[in-house]
């Protein structure tokens, strides 16, 4: 009985570990500046398709970084460059039951998806793009 005890004591340390692992990675996400909450759906072929993401959203210097909430993965999941970040469109989602938050289509190179933001977040995406400084490949010399 003993022997059940040590185990099932470990399974309960163990188990309790990963959960603090959890929350600890969520705070320091949440916790960088420049970072949101955004949810990410990817598309086919501009048809919404499949299943959300819960994840945060980081501003770096030259691109956007997407890390899903519910992982413990050391590295972020999608990183988007600025220059080739394109803003398709935006529906409010008011109707849908969420006031105060945007369907965000996307597009990256040949990557279409959806984000789920709220209308600060958005504002700061849509600065953050249009701030960005100019780039010699887009002059012709």
């Amino acid at each position: 009985m003993t022997t059940l005890w040590v185990v099932l004591v470990g399974l309960l340390v163990a188990a309790l570990l990963g959960v603090a692992l959890v929350f600890s990675r969520l705070r320091a996400l949440s916790g960088h500046i420049g970072s949101f909450s955004a949810s990410l759906r990817l598309r086919t072929d501009d048809v919404a398709g499949g299943p959300w993401s819960s994840g945060f959203g980081v501003y770096r210097a030259d691109r956007l970084v997407w890390w899903r909430a519910r992982s413990l993965w050391p590295a972020p999941k999608h990183e988007w460059l600025r220059d080739d970040l394109i803003v398709t469109g935006r529906v409010p989602l008011d109707q849908a039951g969420q006031p105060d938050h945007y369907l965000v289509q996307c597009r990256y190179r040949e990557m279409v998806f959806d984000l789920s933001m709220s209308r600060d977040a958005y504002s700061g995406l849509a600065s953050w793009i249009e701030a960005a400084p100019p780039n010699i490949r887009h002059y012709v010399v």
